[in-house]
């Protein structure tokens, strides 16, 4: 996880959409790393689900694989949630994210995979914005000139998420999990996930996600854009 280039590899993949509504710009770039572990993912209009809008930034670490797989079929997951039926939306992402972990562990093609990934998303349905995030990857939005923060970090030295780390038969050391890891949630990372003794919320690193309803109506607010980034800045979205 720690290996990098002697030089970074700085040429930028970059794209752009729109709608009546809105406008899109995403970019990523490799940067230091020996290859390029990041996804993201920009629908303006979900299939399965017109009305709505899904976006999504996925910093990989130790590999591609879980975010090229979340980058994917993340979006997938929260739809098809029954609380994303009733309307409970908040919910609906938090358990998605939990579902496509296990989806993950159970994939054949993933087998003995070691990878894992930050997943930063937002959701826009009905003139409500939803994010959902596990991670240090970050979601701001910029309104009526002033910054709205719109998702936390998690890190080891969180006083809570220490707590859960070490119940779970986890150490923290130098501010990194098991002297390694710098986040302490994230999609993947099953090596951590093997305390059978607790629930996939509980575990040494869990994809049990912060959830945040954001205050402010998306067509109804003084709006500039909406920022999402890992952490870098090596891949965003801007809307």
């Amino acid at each position: 996880m720690g290996q990098i280039l002697s030089e970074p590899v700085t040429t930028k993949e970059s794209a752009y959409c729109q709608n009546s509504d809105m406008m899109v710009g995403s970019s990523c770039m490799q940067g230091w790393r020996i290859s390029m572990e990041d996804a993201h993912t920009h629908i303006l209009s979900l299939s399965e689900d017109p009305q709505a809008s899904f976006f999504g930034v996925y910093d990989g670490h130790g590999g591609a694989k879980i975010a090229q797989y979340a980058g994917k079929h993340l979006h997938k997951f929260v739809v098809k949630q029954p609380k994303y039926t009733e309307g409970k939306y908040e919910k609906a992402l938090k358990q998605a994210f939990l579902d496509i972990d296990t989806a993950m562990l159970n994939d054949k093609s993933l087998k003995d995979e070691f990878s894992g990934s930050t997943a930063i998303v937002c959701l826009l349905k009905a003139n409500q914005l939803y994010v959902a995030n596990v991670g240090d990857s970050r979601a701001i939005a910029c309104v009526n000139g002033k910054v709205d923060v719109l998702s936390i970090d998690h890190k080891p030295s969180n006083e809570a998420e220490l707590k859960r780390i070490t119940a779970a038969g986890g150490w923290v050391e130098f501010n990194r999990v098991n002297g390694n890891l710098a986040l302490s949630r994230a999609l993947g990372d099953f090596l951590l996930k093997r305390n059978e003794e607790k629930m996939p919320e509980e575990q040494v690193i869990t994809g049990w996600a912060f959830q945040f309803k954001a205050r402010f109506k998306y067509f109804e607010s003084n709006l500039f854009f909406i920022f999402i980034s890992l952490e870098g800045n090596g891949s965003y979205i801007v809307i």
